[in-house]
């Protein structure tokens, strides 16, 4: 036996080979019920004793208790990690969703297997663990205790593992890229230019999801993110600053004939835009009429929560916008719109490309990348026409 001829090398003066004896007898009951029940069958009871307890630097000088004491709490250690062992992925896997669904039935059905299958698998993890995890009822079943303490941590842990498996496939897929920015973006700014990007990479398949919403780019399916912000974007993410924003008073050029001066503007009708709220200090009607040196007035007008709602409004002549050069440079240069006045204020927020840390240089992020920067000419050049006044020295405060 392994565990005889363990103990034959040992090699520590009288009494200490009783010691030994007296706590393998204990070992080898304790191993051979635990294999019997399947926990820790891959073990050899010999390998197991003398790596964890037989060697020289446990034995050494030490009294004939104090070695007693120092074995029975390895043993002890030794076996609580061998209960520990997880069972198979595919016993977790059948009792996560039937723990979803509360149905056997249906959870075969989600797997594909039949019903008695995924009996088979449950009442096998069952085992593993050494106690019920459902109830079972005529025709419904419930968790027990254990089991409604078990379903949270393995439909988390299933959940991290495919979203694991699609980001890894995703590193590896260079012919797509899926980008996600704002609605008033997409529409105002990006759509009207990206024939020029699929022209210059036929090869790259482009996915675009129009929302604000927060997206994990760690594990979810989207390679790159644009926002209008000011960040930190976290560390293990890489930001790119590619566009400074800045607004000013534009309209409709029938409007403008009415409006010479930005004295004007005291009568005129305005149109608030409240996607640009969370800019501290605020970047608002009030603020540019401080800019300009003008008197306060009742800021009472139209309200959109979408940038692209109001430069639509304003271009139909309803009123006068604060426009944000990088959302209206489009209606600027093709004369929808009209920017006559010469103060702006920039934002000190910036349009931010980001991406997971490393991922920067994937050759369709790269080229993205560089397309989008060569792309802020446009709005740079319209910014000439215009004096930049930093949004934090027209602050009230």
């Amino acid at each position: 036996m392994r565990l005889q001829r363990s103990l034959g090398r040992v090699r520590s003066p009288d009494p200490v080979p009783e010691i030994f004896q007296s706590i393998a007898a204990r070992f080898m009951s304790c191993a051979d019920g635990i294999t019997g029940a399947g926990v820790c069958g891959n073990f050899d009871h010999g390998d197991i004793f003398h790596q964890c307890f037989f060697t020289e630097l446990n034995m050494a000088s030490t009294t004939q208790t104090d070695k007693r004491d120092f074995l029975s709490i390895q043993l002890n250690d030794t076996l609580l990690n061998m209960s520990d062992r997880l069972p198979p992925l595919t016993a977790l896997r059948a009792f996560d969703a039937a723990a979803r669904h509360m149905s056997f039935q249906k959870a075969a059905a989600e797997l594909n297997v039949t019903p008695a299958a995924l009996s088979f698998q449950i009442k096998s993890l069952e085992e593993h663990f050494g106690s019920p995890l459902f109830i079972r009822y005529n025709r419904a079943v419930d968790l027990t205790e254990a089991g409604r303490v078990l379903a949270p941590g393995t439909r988390d842990g299933f959940t991290l593992l495919v979203d694991a498996w699609r980001a890894a496939r995703r590193v590896m897929d260079q012919s797509s890229l899926t980008v996600t920015t704002g609605p008033s973006f997409t529409a105002t700014w990006l759509a009207p230019r990206l024939y020029s990007f699929a022209q210059a990479h036929p090869d790259i398949e482009l996915r675009f999801s129009a929302s604000l919403a927060r997206v994990d780019l760690l594990h979810s399916e989207v390679d790159v993110a644009i926002r209008f912000g000011y960040g930190p974007d976290g560390p293990e993410l890489y930001a790119e600053k590619f566009l400074e924003d800045w607004v000013t008073p534009m309209m409709s050029p029938d409007m403008a004939k009415d409006i010479a001066q930005p004295a004007d503007l005291i009568h005129a009708q305005l149109i608030h835009q409240d996607d640009i709220r969370f800019l501290d200090p605020p970047c608002d009607w009030p603020a540019w009429f401080r800019a300009a040196g003008l008197d306060e007035r009742d800021w009472t007008g139209q309200r959109y929560s979408q940038a692209d709602h109001a430069i639509d409004a304003a271009t139909s002549g309803a009123g006068v916008i604060l426009g944000r050069g990088a959302l209206a440079a489009r209606a600027l240069n093709e004369g929808r719109l009209v920017a006559p006045f010469r103060p702006a204020l920039r934002t000190i927020a910036n349009y931010r490309i980001i991406c997971v840390k490393g991922a920067e240089t994937r050759p369709q992020i790269a080229a993205f990348r560089k397309w989008l920067i060569e792309q802020v000419s446009e709005v740079a050049e319209l910014a000439r026409n215009h004096d930049m006044i930093d949004l934090r020295d027209v602050s009230p405060d």
